[in-house]
């Protein structure tokens, strides 16, 4: 289970992507998606895919160790592009019983799987090349303004870093509890939709036993390490600014520049 997601997972190299500060990474990854989702036409995609090769390609990941964690999102992608092809009004292409698949709906359909596969990868790429301890203090330092409404922004920038590196270990947690379950005779892919729901229960609760014990735990533990946030907290590597960030900068600017013309110009 654990190589089958890797959202949440960090993968060690020496890339210039794993170099650039977070705080750059986090910004891309925003306008990214906000390129992204102002696609509509085949340029926008064109452009999108253009910049999440270049992306891939710097970071130095085996493009097989991202699509690996494709696979969790597969039934998400097929129940998005199902309710697309056939529940969207339209000039009607072909149909099979009471279902219709317009042109309207197979245009949507496309393009929102496209959404959602480059929207998981560009999200992966941020968590494989940014250590936990650098995405937290990126978030905190993008979240700084904040502060000034009084707004606990070490605190949300610890809780968001932390749970996005929790996923990796409960979907393995997960994968334990479904074989110990399967090894004392359940089963969780027969029956109709009521009873495969009803086989989920014991599989539901030891996982969330084991997600409040793993809370407990490091609370403790960031408890017995006398952990403060907030404030007057120092940092073993501080962020800087170095020329590659300043670069990256400016290739981000050219790229939601770039998405904007195209999406009022084509």
């Amino acid at each position: 289970m654990k190589e089958r997601i890797t959202l949440g997972q960090y993968y060690q190299a020496d890339s210039v992507l794993h170099r650039m500060d977070p705080r750059v990474k986090l910004t891309g990854t925003i306008i990214y998606i906000a390129a992204l989702f102002m696609a509509g036409n085949v340029w926008g995609y064109l452009l999108a895919t253009v910049f999440l090769v270049t992306v891939i390609v710097l970071s130095e990941v085996p493009v097989k160790f991202m699509l690996r964690g494709m696979k969790s999102i597969a039934l998400l992608i097929a129940i998005t592009v199902f309710f697309n092809l056939f529940m969207t009004p339209g000039e009607v292409l072909y149909s099979v019983w009471k279902l219709k698949i317009t042109r309207e709906g197979l245009y949507i359909a496309v393009t929102m799987a496209i959404r959602l596969v480059y929207l998981i990868m560009g999200s992966n790429i941020m968590t494989l090349t940014t250590t936990p301890n650098g995405l937290t203090d990126g978030l905190e330092s993008l979240l700084s303004p904040l502060k000034v409404l009084h707004a606990p922004v070490h605190e949300v920038a610890m809780m968001m870093s932390i749970a996005l590196r929790f996923i990796p270990i409960l979907m393995d947690e997960t994968d334990k509890i479904m074989k110990a379950q399967m090894a004392r005779g359940a089963c969780f892919d027969e029956g109709n939709l009521i009873e495969r729901a009803k086989s989920l229960v014991p599989l539901l609760v030891p996982l969330f036993v084991s997600a409040f014990r793993r809370a407990g735990d490091l609370a403790l533990a960031m408890e017995a390490r006398c952990y403060r946030g907030g404030e007057h907290r120092t940092k073993m590597k501080p962020l800087h600014y170095e020329l590659r960030d300043y670069v990256g900068y400016a290739v981000l600017v050219i790229l939601i520049t770039a998405a904007i013309l195209i999406r009022v110009l084509c």
